[in-house]
């Protein structure tokens, strides 16, 4: 009865012990990006058909009269880990050759619309402006770009240049950027992935900019930008651009001509006799003989709308000519008409 109960005991120690590394196992797994699994799978795969021809010729071609079963038996063990581990390590470094065997992800060498009609999205590649620039991370968080994000190498290592200058303001800059990219790797996992490998050869003196549009075309993704010089070049090569100024420029409240806004004069305006305010979300309204009111919040009158590609401009003229300093009080923009100042 005594032994009993130690091998229950030894039994119990050992099986959880088993369970526990199992769990392990399985969590481990669970890091591991799916692209990965997919390539590993892949590869042992394929490297069965080699050990299953490696066992075929040897149990037919050696003698077991001369040469140790037992032995055999091990030496092709050994064999088939060698080449299953081989298999795994070739098919993980031609995962990004492979994604045409990886429905629902980002198809490497196809067009947009090949992709699409896959069932997957566009692969979106980043350039250094739009990470430093960091309305990238809360786009994604709301959902608005489907698709992997693609970071390519060469775009990391400008970002890690930027954030080791000696200027202040660049070397901050870079390093507001390399904390966008953590938020995106940490908060949404999976979203985000760096490309070292690449289908297309750069010339010696390509720049960031023309790599881009090159790695673009060659595996038919978009480039997210908010870059001016970035999307004209990327659109005279065929390349699609999502620009995010476009994006903020779309989203931003219509003002028509005739409504009333309420902004506070910061400056003076090029022409004579004008001034310069915004709106809160950072549209410039140019406010005629409004260089008289600096300093001052006051409510203007709508006069044109000018859409530029940097983004919009409008052109009001003082509600009340007669607004005197005495009309202190603050304001603010909702984005519709009917604004008032509040006192």
């Amino acid at each position: 009865m005594g032994v009993v109960f130690i091998f229950a005991i030894i039994g119990f120690y050992l099986g959880t012990r088993l369970f526990r590394g199992m769990a392990e196992v399985a969590n481990s797994l669970k890091r591991i990006p799916a692209e990965d699994k997919i390539a590993s799978t892949f590869g042992t795969l394929i490297s069965l058909i080699p050990v299953v021809l490696v066992w075929a010729v040897t149990l037919i071609l050696v003698n077991p009269e001369q040469f140790p079963m037992l032995a055999l038996v091990a030496v092709l063990l050994l064999a088939s880990v060698f080449i299953i581990w081989l298999g795994n390590v070739i098919a993980l470094s031609m995962k990004d050759e492979m994604k045409f065997l990886m429905p629902g992800r980002a198809s490497g060498g196809a067009s947009p619309a090949v992709a699409q009609a896959a069932g997957g999205a566009t692969p979106k590649l980043l350039d250094t402006n739009i990470i430093i620039d960091g309305r990238i991370y809360d786009i994604c968080r709301a959902g608005f770009l489907e698709g992997t994000l693609i970071l390519p190498g060469f775009v990391l290592e400008e970002l890690h240049h930027i954030a080791d200058s000696a200027d202040a303001l660049r070397r901050n800059r870079g390093r507001r950027g390399l904390d966008i990219l953590h938020q995106l790797q940490t908060e949404m996992e999976g979203s985000l992935r760096i490309l070292d490998r690449y289908k297309v050869t750069f010339a010696p003196g390509d720049g960031v900019d023309i790599k881009l549009v090159k790695l673009a075309k060659a595996m038919g993704a978009d480039i997210v930008t908010n870059d001016y010089n970035l999307n004209k070049v990327a659109k005279l090569h065929g390349v699609r651009v999502l620009n995010i100024n476009e994006l903020a420029n779309a989203v931003k409240p219509v003002v028509l001509p005739g409504e009333e806004l309420v902004v506070t004069i910061v400056r003076e305006g090029k022409e004579y006799n004008q001034g310069v305010g915004y709106l809160d979300d950072g549209t410039m309204v140019v406010v005629e003989n409004g260089k008289k009111m600096l300093g001052d919040t006051v409510a203007v009158t709508v006069s044109s709308v000018l859409q530029t590609v940097a983004g919009k401009m409008i052109f009001a003229d003082l509600k009340y000519e007669g607004q005197e300093d005495s009309d202190d009080g603050s304001g603010s923009y909702s984005g519709r008409g009917g604004r008032r100042k509040t006192t």
